[in-house]
Protein backbone atom coordinates (compact mmCIF):
# COMPACT_ATOMS: atom_id res chain seq x y z
CA UNK A 1 0.00 0.00 0.00
CA UNK A 2 1.02 3.60 -0.51
CA UNK A 3 0.38 6.25 1.15
CA UNK A 4 0.75 10.44 0.80
CA UNK A 5 0.58 12.62 3.42
CA UNK A 6 0.65 16.20 2.63
CA UNK A 7 1.03 18.81 4.77
CA UNK A 8 -0.34 22.60 4.45
CA UNK A 9 1.96 24.70 6.63
CA UNK A 10 0.27 26.50 8.90
CA UNK A 11 2.12 29.69 11.26
CA UNK A 12 -0.84 31.13 12.95
CA UNK A 13 -4.62 30.27 13.56
CA UNK A 14 -7.32 33.02 13.92
CA UNK A 15 -10.75 33.67 13.72
CA UNK A 16 -12.72 35.61 10.94
CA UNK A 17 -15.26 35.92 8.48
CA UNK A 18 -14.68 32.42 6.17
CA UNK A 19 -12.63 29.51 6.69
CA UNK A 20 -9.89 29.45 4.61
CA UNK A 21 -5.93 29.24 4.88
CA UNK A 22 -4.26 33.14 3.80
CA UNK A 23 -0.80 32.07 3.28
CA UNK A 24 1.16 30.08 6.26
CA UNK A 25 -2.54 31.44 8.77
CA UNK A 26 -5.66 29.03 9.36
CA UNK A 27 -8.59 31.48 9.37
CA UNK A 28 -12.00 29.72 11.09
CA UNK A 29 -15.47 31.65 11.31
CA UNK A 30 -16.08 31.11 14.72
CA UNK A 31 -20.22 31.37 14.73
CA UNK A 32 -20.29 28.67 11.53
CA UNK A 33 -17.86 26.75 13.68
CA UNK A 34 -19.86 26.82 16.73
CA UNK A 35 -23.35 26.36 15.06
CA UNK A 36 -21.77 22.73 13.19
CA UNK A 37 -20.83 21.73 16.63
CA UNK A 38 -24.57 22.73 18.65
CA UNK A 39 -26.15 20.31 15.72
CA UNK A 40 -23.96 17.29 16.97
CA UNK A 41 -25.71 14.92 18.78
CA UNK A 42 -26.08 15.96 22.62
CA UNK A 43 -24.26 18.73 22.42
CA UNK A 44 -26.13 21.65 24.64
CA UNK A 45 -23.95 24.47 24.14
CA UNK A 46 -20.08 24.69 22.72
CA UNK A 47 -17.50 28.02 23.00
CA UNK A 48 -14.30 27.55 21.03
CA UNK A 49 -10.98 29.31 21.64
CA UNK A 50 -7.51 29.60 20.18
CA UNK A 51 -4.25 28.75 22.40
CA UNK A 52 -0.74 29.57 20.75
CA UNK A 53 2.45 28.04 21.48
CA UNK A 54 4.19 30.53 24.48
CA UNK A 55 1.03 32.17 25.72
CA UNK A 56 0.51 31.74 29.37
CA UNK A 57 -2.46 29.79 28.64
CA UNK A 58 -3.74 26.66 30.45
CA UNK A 59 -6.28 24.14 29.05
CA UNK A 60 -7.66 21.85 31.71
CA UNK A 61 -9.71 18.96 31.56
CA UNK A 62 -8.74 18.20 28.31
CA UNK A 63 -10.40 15.07 26.96
CA UNK A 64 -8.57 14.48 23.09
CA UNK A 65 -6.74 15.66 20.86
CA UNK A 66 -6.90 15.63 17.08
CA UNK A 67 -4.87 16.29 14.28
CA UNK A 68 -7.72 18.46 11.72
CA UNK A 69 -6.76 16.58 8.39
CA UNK A 70 -8.93 15.59 4.88
CA UNK A 71 -8.25 12.12 2.74
CA UNK A 72 -8.16 13.61 -0.66
CA UNK A 73 -7.54 10.34 -2.27
CA UNK A 74 -8.72 6.96 -0.61
CA UNK A 75 -11.48 6.01 2.09
CA UNK A 76 -12.67 9.17 4.13
CA UNK A 77 -12.52 10.09 7.56
CA UNK A 78 -11.84 7.54 10.74
CA UNK A 79 -13.37 4.55 8.70
CA UNK A 80 -15.58 2.81 11.13
CA UNK A 81 -16.50 5.78 13.16
CA UNK A 82 -17.39 8.94 11.33
CA UNK A 83 -17.84 7.59 7.28
CA UNK A 84 -18.52 3.88 6.39
CA UNK A 85 -15.50 0.81 7.14
CA UNK A 86 -13.09 0.86 4.25
CA UNK A 87 -9.37 0.19 3.76
CA UNK A 88 -7.35 2.37 5.33
CA UNK A 89 -3.64 2.74 4.62
CA UNK A 90 -3.80 4.31 1.19
CA UNK A 91 -4.29 7.12 -0.95
CA UNK A 92 -3.12 10.83 0.25
CA UNK A 93 -4.58 13.35 2.83
CA UNK A 94 -4.06 16.68 3.09
CA UNK A 95 -3.03 18.15 7.16
CA UNK A 96 -2.97 21.53 8.48
CA UNK A 97 0.40 20.94 10.43
CA UNK A 98 0.74 22.29 13.95
CA UNK A 99 -2.88 22.70 14.52
CA UNK A 100 -4.55 20.44 16.73
CA UNK A 101 -8.33 19.94 17.91
CA UNK A 102 -8.68 19.92 21.82
CA UNK A 103 -11.87 18.77 23.55
CA UNK A 104 -12.33 19.90 27.09
CA UNK A 105 -15.53 19.78 29.15
CA UNK A 106 -17.15 18.87 32.16
CA UNK A 107 -14.85 15.70 33.24
CA UNK A 108 -16.56 12.25 32.14
CA UNK A 109 -13.88 10.62 34.97
CA UNK A 110 -11.25 11.11 36.76
CA UNK A 111 -8.57 11.18 34.53
CA UNK A 112 -8.47 13.78 32.05
CA UNK A 113 -5.45 16.25 31.97
CA UNK A 114 -3.70 19.75 31.81
CA UNK A 115 -1.96 21.55 29.04
CA UNK A 116 0.34 24.56 29.70
CA UNK A 117 1.20 26.85 26.29
CA UNK A 118 4.36 28.18 28.42
CA UNK A 119 6.78 27.46 30.89
CA UNK A 120 7.34 24.64 33.20
CA UNK A 121 4.21 23.44 32.00
CA UNK A 122 4.65 23.46 28.59
CA UNK A 123 8.01 21.44 28.30
CA UNK A 124 6.58 18.33 29.44
CA UNK A 125 3.21 18.49 26.98
CA UNK A 126 4.14 17.99 23.06
CA UNK A 127 1.01 20.02 22.62
CA UNK A 128 2.36 23.05 24.07
CA UNK A 129 3.84 23.15 20.56
CA UNK A 130 0.55 23.49 18.49
CA UNK A 131 -1.98 25.48 17.73
CA UNK A 132 -4.60 24.30 19.40
CA UNK A 133 -8.75 24.82 18.68
CA UNK A 134 -10.52 24.79 22.38
CA UNK A 135 -13.38 23.20 22.25
CA UNK A 136 -15.23 23.73 25.81
CA UNK A 137 -18.24 20.84 25.43
CA UNK A 138 -21.32 20.95 27.42
CA UNK A 139 -23.47 17.77 26.89
CA UNK A 140 -27.11 16.55 27.83
CA UNK A 141 -26.70 16.45 31.70
CA UNK A 142 -29.25 13.61 31.26
CA UNK A 143 -26.25 11.11 29.63
CA UNK A 144 -24.62 8.09 31.44
CA UNK A 145 -20.74 8.61 31.61
CA UNK A 146 -20.38 6.26 28.41
CA UNK A 147 -22.71 8.14 26.79
CA UNK A 148 -20.88 11.30 27.67
CA UNK A 149 -17.75 10.11 26.69
CA UNK A 150 -18.83 8.43 23.54
CA UNK A 151 -20.48 12.66 22.83
CA UNK A 152 -17.46 14.40 23.44
CA UNK A 153 -15.16 11.62 21.47
CA UNK A 154 -17.55 11.91 18.40
CA UNK A 155 -17.49 15.86 18.84
CA UNK A 156 -13.81 16.06 18.71
CA UNK A 157 -13.88 13.79 15.00
CA UNK A 158 -16.12 15.42 13.71
CA UNK A 159 -14.50 19.15 14.65
CA UNK A 160 -11.65 17.57 13.13
CA UNK A 161 -12.99 16.63 9.71
CA UNK A 162 -14.54 20.16 9.59
CA UNK A 163 -11.82 21.94 9.81
CA UNK A 164 -9.69 19.26 8.31
CA UNK A 165 -11.49 20.10 4.97
CA UNK A 166 -10.36 23.22 5.04
CA UNK A 167 -6.78 21.81 3.59
CA UNK A 168 -8.43 20.43 0.57
CA UNK A 169 -7.19 23.19 -2.14
CA UNK A 170 -4.80 24.31 0.18
CA UNK A 171 -0.80 24.82 -0.99
CA UNK A 172 0.87 21.90 0.16
CA UNK A 173 4.59 22.39 0.66
CA UNK A 174 5.92 19.13 1.55
CA UNK A 175 5.12 15.30 1.33
CA UNK A 176 6.03 12.27 3.05
CA UNK A 177 5.23 9.40 0.89
CA UNK A 178 4.70 5.98 2.56
CA UNK A 179 4.95 2.63 0.89
CA UNK A 180 4.98 -1.37 1.83
CA UNK A 181 4.04 -3.88 0.07
CA UNK A 182 2.63 -7.66 1.48
CA UNK A 183 5.16 -9.66 3.74
CA UNK A 184 6.14 -11.85 0.56
CA UNK A 185 6.78 -8.63 -1.23
CA UNK A 186 8.89 -6.79 0.62
CA UNK A 187 10.73 -10.38 1.95
CA UNK A 188 11.14 -10.95 -1.56
CA UNK A 189 12.98 -6.82 -1.87
CA UNK A 190 14.74 -7.07 1.26
CA UNK A 191 15.58 -10.81 2.35
CA UNK A 192 18.78 -10.04 4.05
CA UNK A 193 17.26 -7.16 6.53
CA UNK A 194 15.64 -8.61 9.68
CA UNK A 195 12.16 -8.87 10.17
CA UNK A 196 10.55 -6.48 12.78
CA UNK A 197 6.55 -6.34 14.18
CA UNK A 198 5.13 -3.56 16.36
CA UNK A 199 3.22 -4.64 18.87
CA UNK A 200 1.03 -1.90 20.36
CA UNK A 201 -0.96 -2.30 23.49
CA UNK A 202 -4.53 -0.34 23.78
CA UNK A 203 -6.40 0.70 27.12
CA UNK A 204 -9.13 -1.53 26.39
CA UNK A 205 -10.86 -1.50 30.27
CA UNK A 206 -13.92 -0.59 30.52
CA UNK A 207 -15.04 2.04 32.36
CA UNK A 208 -14.03 4.77 30.34
CA UNK A 209 -10.76 2.85 29.64
CA UNK A 210 -11.39 1.98 25.73
CA UNK A 211 -9.68 2.32 22.39
CA UNK A 212 -11.22 1.78 18.97
CA UNK A 213 -10.34 -0.03 15.99
CA UNK A 214 -11.94 0.57 12.65
CA UNK A 215 -15.06 1.65 15.49
CA UNK A 216 -14.91 -1.52 17.05
CA UNK A 217 -14.12 -1.54 20.93
CA UNK A 218 -10.65 -3.20 20.93
CA UNK A 219 -11.99 -5.17 23.87
CA UNK A 220 -14.17 -7.06 22.44
CA UNK A 221 -11.11 -8.78 20.43
CA UNK A 222 -8.39 -10.74 19.73
CA UNK A 223 -5.04 -9.66 18.89
CA UNK A 224 -5.37 -8.55 15.54
CA UNK A 225 -2.93 -7.42 12.45
CA UNK A 226 -2.76 -4.20 11.01
CA UNK A 227 -0.49 -2.95 8.09
CA UNK A 228 2.14 -0.57 9.01
CA UNK A 229 0.11 2.35 7.47
CA UNK A 230 -3.37 1.99 8.56
CA UNK A 231 -3.26 3.22 12.05
CA UNK A 232 -1.39 6.57 10.69
CA UNK A 233 -4.43 6.84 8.38
CA UNK A 234 -7.21 6.90 11.24
CA UNK A 235 -7.65 3.34 11.61
CA UNK A 236 -7.40 3.76 15.76
CA UNK A 237 -9.16 6.17 18.17
CA UNK A 238 -8.73 7.11 21.51
CA UNK A 239 -11.76 7.00 23.65
CA UNK A 240 -10.14 6.10 27.13
CA UNK A 241 -10.06 8.77 30.10
CA UNK A 242 -6.73 7.40 31.45
CA UNK A 243 -3.85 8.78 33.54
CA UNK A 244 -3.70 11.07 30.99
CA UNK A 245 0.16 11.47 30.77
CA UNK A 246 0.62 7.95 29.41
CA UNK A 247 -3.09 8.44 27.29
CA UNK A 248 -2.23 7.94 23.77
CA UNK A 249 -4.46 10.35 22.02
CA UNK A 250 -5.94 9.89 18.85
CA UNK A 251 -3.48 12.85 17.46
CA UNK A 252 -0.58 10.76 18.91
CA UNK A 253 -2.28 7.63 17.18
CA UNK A 254 -2.29 9.29 13.87
CA UNK A 255 0.66 10.38 14.45
CA UNK A 256 2.78 7.35 15.80
CA UNK A 257 6.05 7.83 16.13
CA UNK A 258 7.08 4.29 16.54
CA UNK A 259 5.38 3.67 13.28
CA UNK A 260 6.93 6.64 11.94
CA UNK A 261 10.02 5.79 12.73
CA UNK A 262 9.89 2.26 11.63
CA UNK A 263 8.45 2.78 8.24
CA UNK A 264 11.67 5.54 8.52
CA UNK A 265 14.08 2.43 8.45
CA UNK A 266 11.74 0.00 6.49
CA UNK A 267 13.77 -1.34 3.14
CA UNK A 268 17.09 0.22 4.88
CA UNK A 269 18.06 -1.42 8.31
CA UNK A 270 15.03 -3.26 8.74
CA UNK A 271 11.85 -4.97 6.85
CA UNK A 272 8.99 -3.74 8.86
CA UNK A 273 6.17 -6.32 8.66
CA UNK A 274 3.51 -5.64 10.75
CA UNK A 275 1.64 -4.33 13.54
CA UNK A 276 -0.63 -6.20 16.21
CA UNK A 277 -2.95 -4.10 18.11
CA UNK A 278 -3.26 -5.86 21.40
CA UNK A 279 -6.03 -5.44 24.33
CA UNK A 280 -5.18 -4.73 27.22
CA UNK A 281 -7.74 -6.42 29.72
CA UNK A 282 -8.40 -6.69 33.38
CA UNK A 283 -9.25 -10.53 33.85
CA UNK A 284 -6.06 -12.78 34.39
CA UNK A 285 -7.83 -15.12 31.27
CA UNK A 286 -8.07 -12.10 29.18
CA UNK A 287 -4.25 -11.10 29.32
CA UNK A 288 -3.22 -14.80 29.04
CA UNK A 289 -5.02 -14.37 26.29
CA UNK A 290 -3.80 -11.32 24.84
CA UNK A 291 -0.35 -12.31 25.40
CA UNK A 292 -0.49 -15.61 23.98
CA UNK A 293 -2.44 -14.72 20.75
CA UNK A 294 0.23 -11.50 20.61
CA UNK A 295 3.04 -14.07 20.76
CA UNK A 296 1.47 -16.19 18.11
CA UNK A 297 0.81 -13.58 15.77
CA UNK A 298 4.34 -12.42 15.87
CA UNK A 299 6.20 -15.72 15.42
CA UNK A 300 3.64 -16.49 12.34
CA UNK A 301 4.90 -12.78 10.50
CA UNK A 302 8.19 -14.13 11.07
CA UNK A 303 9.31 -11.75 13.01
CA UNK A 304 13.37 -11.73 14.56
CA UNK A 305 12.87 -8.52 16.88
CA UNK A 306 9.15 -6.84 18.16
CA UNK A 307 8.85 -3.48 19.83
CA UNK A 308 5.99 -3.58 22.58
CA UNK A 309 5.02 -0.41 23.70
CA UNK A 310 2.34 -0.07 26.48
CA UNK A 311 -0.66 2.56 27.34
CA UNK A 312 -0.93 2.99 31.15
CA UNK A 313 0.65 1.57 34.15
CA UNK A 314 -0.60 -0.69 36.99
CA UNK A 315 -1.84 -3.95 36.33
CA UNK A 316 -0.82 -3.82 32.04
CA UNK A 317 2.48 -3.52 33.17
CA UNK A 318 2.23 -7.78 33.39
CA UNK A 319 0.57 -7.86 30.24
CA UNK A 320 3.54 -6.33 28.60
CA UNK A 321 6.68 -7.98 30.49
CA UNK A 322 4.21 -11.61 29.44
CA UNK A 323 4.31 -10.79 26.19
CA UNK A 324 8.35 -10.21 26.60
CA UNK A 325 8.67 -13.63 28.03
CA UNK A 326 6.92 -15.33 25.10
CA UNK A 327 8.46 -13.57 22.41
CA UNK A 328 11.86 -14.16 24.23
CA UNK A 329 11.32 -17.87 24.87
CA UNK A 330 10.67 -18.40 21.04
CA UNK A 331 13.97 -17.03 20.02
CA UNK A 332 11.89 -13.17 18.60
CA UNK A 333 14.05 -10.54 20.55
CA UNK A 334 11.56 -8.36 22.80
CA UNK A 335 12.13 -4.42 23.73
CA UNK A 336 9.62 -2.80 25.53
CA UNK A 337 8.51 1.15 26.11
CA UNK A 338 6.92 1.68 29.31
CA UNK A 339 7.07 4.84 31.91
CA UNK A 340 7.10 4.21 35.36
CA UNK A 341 5.60 4.69 38.85
CA UNK A 342 8.51 5.44 41.06
CA UNK A 343 6.90 7.72 43.16
CA UNK A 344 7.64 11.46 44.09
CA UNK A 345 11.37 10.31 44.80
CA UNK A 346 11.25 7.66 42.13
CA UNK A 347 12.99 5.05 44.61
CA UNK A 348 10.13 2.80 43.83
CA UNK A 349 9.77 -0.44 42.16
CA UNK A 350 9.10 1.24 38.88
CA UNK A 351 6.82 -1.30 37.49
CA UNK A 352 4.02 -3.50 39.37
CA UNK A 353 5.13 -7.22 37.70
CA UNK A 354 9.03 -8.11 35.89
CA UNK A 355 10.21 -11.20 34.12
CA UNK A 356 13.77 -12.12 33.54
CA UNK A 357 12.78 -12.05 29.70
CA UNK A 358 12.15 -8.17 30.00
CA UNK A 359 15.79 -7.33 29.45
CA UNK A 360 15.64 -4.59 27.24
CA UNK A 361 13.21 -1.74 28.69
CA UNK A 362 13.28 1.86 27.30
CA UNK A 363 11.61 4.05 30.08
CA UNK A 364 9.37 7.42 29.34
CA UNK A 365 9.69 8.46 32.44
CA UNK A 366 8.43 8.60 35.77
CA UNK A 367 4.48 9.32 36.14
CA UNK A 368 4.92 10.57 39.67
CA UNK A 369 7.21 13.25 39.27
CA UNK A 370 5.73 16.28 40.71
CA UNK A 371 5.61 20.07 38.73
CA UNK A 372 4.76 22.92 39.90
CA UNK A 373 2.80 25.13 37.06
CA UNK A 374 2.79 28.96 37.42
CA UNK A 375 -0.64 30.99 37.09
CA UNK A 376 -1.75 31.38 34.24
CA UNK A 377 -2.89 34.44 32.43
CA UNK A 378 -5.85 32.81 30.71
CA UNK A 379 -7.62 29.49 32.06
CA UNK A 380 -10.16 27.84 29.32
CA UNK A 381 -11.63 25.24 31.40
CA UNK A 382 -12.01 24.39 35.22
CA UNK A 383 -8.11 25.08 36.99
CA UNK A 384 -10.44 23.18 40.25
CA UNK A 385 -11.11 19.99 38.20
CA UNK A 386 -7.31 19.28 38.69
CA UNK A 387 -8.25 17.75 42.19
CA UNK A 388 -10.24 14.94 40.42
CA UNK A 389 -7.48 14.01 38.09
CA UNK A 390 -5.20 11.34 38.19
CA UNK A 391 -2.40 13.22 39.74
CA UNK A 392 -3.69 15.55 41.38
CA UNK A 393 -5.69 16.07 44.66
CA UNK A 394 -7.75 18.29 46.62
CA UNK A 395 -5.59 21.62 47.42
CA UNK A 396 -3.54 21.18 44.14
CA UNK A 397 -4.86 24.09 42.62
CA UNK A 398 -4.40 27.33 44.87
CA UNK A 399 -7.31 29.72 43.78
CA UNK A 400 -5.47 33.35 45.52
CA UNK A 401 -2.07 32.61 43.88
CA UNK A 402 -3.10 30.15 40.49
CA UNK A 403 -0.47 28.51 41.02
CA UNK A 404 -0.95 24.40 40.28
CA UNK A 405 0.99 21.47 41.66
CA UNK A 406 0.46 18.09 40.18
CA UNK A 407 1.89 15.23 39.12
CA UNK A 408 2.98 14.56 35.65
CA UNK A 409 0.02 11.98 35.64
CA UNK A 410 -1.83 14.80 35.15
CA UNK A 411 0.01 16.41 31.65
CA UNK A 412 -1.15 15.30 28.02
CA UNK A 413 1.63 13.40 26.73
CA UNK A 414 4.05 14.03 29.45
CA UNK A 415 5.35 9.93 29.76
CA UNK A 416 4.09 9.15 26.40
CA UNK A 417 4.62 5.37 25.94
CA UNK A 418 4.93 5.30 22.03
CA UNK A 419 7.46 7.70 22.54
CA UNK A 420 5.76 11.00 21.15
CA UNK A 421 7.16 13.90 22.62
CA UNK A 422 10.68 13.65 25.06
CA UNK A 423 12.21 10.16 24.73
CA UNK A 424 16.17 10.67 24.38
CA UNK A 425 19.14 7.50 24.79
CA UNK A 426 21.08 8.17 27.87
CA UNK A 427 24.20 6.29 28.16
CA UNK A 428 25.74 5.01 31.31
Amino acid sequence: MKLERRKVKISDVVFGDQNAVAGEQLVLNRDELVSFIKGLDNIVDVAVDIAKPGEKTRIIPVKDVIEPRVKVEGVPGFAGVTSLTGQLGHGAYNVLEGVAIVTIGDIVGFQEGVIDMWGEGAKWTPFSKTFNLVVDLTVDPALKPHEHEKTVRMAGLLTSEYVGKIAKDAPVYETDTFEVGSIDEETAKYPNLPKVVYAEMLITQGLLHDSYIYGVDAKQIIPTVLHPLEEIDGAVVSGNCVAACDKITTYQHQNNSVILELLKKHGKEINFVGAVMVPELTTLEGKYRSCDFTAKLCKQLGADGVIVSEEGYGNPDSDLVMIAQRLEKQGIKAVLITDECSGWDGASQPLADTKPEAKAVVSTGNVSHVVTLPKADRIMGNPESIANLAGGWAGAYDAETGVMKCELNAVIGATSEIGYHNLKVVEY
